[in-house]
């Protein structure tokens, strides 16, 4: 079943998510933390009878520029025994279905990587296409 994330999701949002980005990224209790306070995402997951098959994490994105929010994907995960069974589909477009119905919207936005052909066809399959702009990024150095 597709939902919103609860707080007793923690525990295994954060086993999905050191699958998913690397081990030491985040700690339960932070996770914990942003789906009791941040208001600016929206956790989805697929709950298969108490084990979360995986995730979609939505950041609300507001300028003073639009009236309206730009929702960007900005993480898909699933676990890797439950892939092609169309859940991604289905945790994207109930994202999308929530924040539509929760928020004036301008458009969605979905980051992947170039050479991330498989989810490029299911993301291409819900309507997202390339828009050619280019996203750039820069890693900042923690001092301790």
């Amino acid at each position: 079943m597709v939902r919103k994330a609860t707080v007793s999701d923690a525990e295994q949002l954060g086993i999905l998510n050191d699958e998913f980005n690397g081990k030491g990224e985040t700690t339960v209790e932070n996770i914990r933390e942003s789906l009791l306070n941040n208001q600016q995402e929206i956790v989805i997951v697929d709950d298969e009878n108490g084990v979360l098959a995986g995730f979609v994490c939505v950041q609300l994105k507001k300028s003073f520029c639009y009236d309206e929010y730009m929702p960007e994907i900005t993480e898909v995960y699933v676990l890797p025994e439950y892939r092609k069974q169309g859940i991604a589909s289905k945790m994207i477009t109930f994202a999308e279905d929530y924040c539509s119905m929760n928020y004036p919207l301008h458009r969605y936005e979905l980051l992947t990587s170039e050479k991330n052909l498989i989810a490029q066809s299911v993301y291409g399959k819900l309507g997202y296409t390339n828009d050619n702009e280019l996203h750039l990024s820069k890693r900042i150095k923690h001092i301790k």
